[in-house]
């Protein structure tokens, strides 16, 4: 299929209220509400430092799937974006889960509409469809088995010689494809905004000017970035590795708000966020990743809203290739 046109400009934030709290008393009311909420904090690596610091638990993908299938709490909060909210959903029906801003989306998710996906997989009868997790509810609904960052080399080796499509993201899939010996493999031909902005030519310089640094890569970015990186891994096989290394210094090429728990795991390394195309933006943050606020925290746990709901009829089709993955990564 031809190019996708990419879909990621979040809508204008609306109007919000003026609370006249400072941090800390948003910080302090945020800890009260969890507590008469009987409310767990879930947030991404990609989310603000102040968030993340709240949170009761921060990881990727498929640690906060696996974070929202074992939890106590009767109320979710999801610090992310729309599909991790959705997905949280879907393993905890009878639960209340709030996002702080309903809006934030994913380039990877708006660019796979599920009518047109579904249309697109009529070409392909007899494939296993295996999507990355970041995707609609509606989308896993027409897939066989989600998968992550973190676990989509080893679950496509898994389903040994079974005819694949791979959706929605091209990079990743073509990562997997090497990493997994499936040159067959079809693409949905999807990218993130964020990964997909990462220039090499300003890389390359970057490391002429730290040959002692290490790149270090997520496989969202393209080949041009892949080619040089010393290791790739998912945020939380980042991390990880950052400090495990003996290295000192790293280029890290993912979303820059990885940088804040990076340090905490790492500390006294050098890490340096990989230059995107252009140098006068933050091309490199996820403007969906930053709608979230400390303020629409405090208002989506006080308000109970916006809540994220799943029609049962997706919602049950979704849990089975979830729920998939969550066998297939145990």
């Amino acid at each position: 299929m031809d190019k996708l046109p990419v879909i990621g400009n979040p809508t204008p934030p609306a109007p919000q209220e003026d609370l006249g709290m400072t941090p800390q008393e948003l910080e302090d009311g945020i800890k009260r509400l969890k507590k008469e909420r009987n409310a767990v904090i879930l947030a991404h690596y990609y989310q603000e430092s102040e968030i993340q610091d709240l949170a009761d638990f921060v990881g990727d993908s498929l640690q906060l799937s696996q974070a929202a299938a074992k939890t106590q709490a009767d109320v979710i909060v999801f610090c992310g974006v729309h599909f991790m909210a959705e997905t949280a959903k879907i393993l905890n029906p009878t639960k209340i889960v709030v996002v702080p801003d309903l809006e934030a989306g994913c380039s990877l998710a708006d660019g796979c509409p599920a009518p047109v996906f579904k249309k697109w997989l009529e070409q392909y009868p007899g494939h296993t469809v295996v999507s990355y997790i970041n995707c609609s509810a509606d989308v896993k609904a027409l897939s066989d088995v989600i998968c992550t960052s973190s676990n989509a080399v080893k679950i496509v080796k898994a389903l040994g010689d079974q005819k694949i499509v791979f959706a929605p993201d091209r990079h990743l899939g073509a990562f997997v494809a090497k990493q997994a010996n499936r040159p067959d493999l079809v693409f949905w031909q999807g990218t993130c905004i964020v990964h997909e902005t990462f220039s090499e030519k300003r890389l390359l310089e970057l490391m002429a000017k730290n040959p002692d640094a290490e790149v270090i890569a997520h496989p969202e970015c393209h080949e041009g970035i892949l080619r040089h990186a010393n290791h790739i891994a998912s945020t939380s096989g980042l991390i990880d590795y950052a400090k495990k290394s003996p290295k000192q210094t790293f280029i890290v090429a993912t979303e820059a708000g990885i940088l804040h728990r990076m340090q905490q795991a790492a500390p006294g390394k050098t890490l340096i966020a990989a230059p995107p195309e252009d140098e006068t933006c933050a091309c490199n943050l996820c403007p969906h990743m930053r709608r979230n606020t400390l303020e629409k925290l405090y208002l989506c746990m006080r308000d109970l809203s916006p809540q994220v709901d799943v029609p049962e009829a997706t919602r049950v089709r979704a849990l089975a290739p979830i729920q998939r993955m969550l066998e297939m990564s145990a």
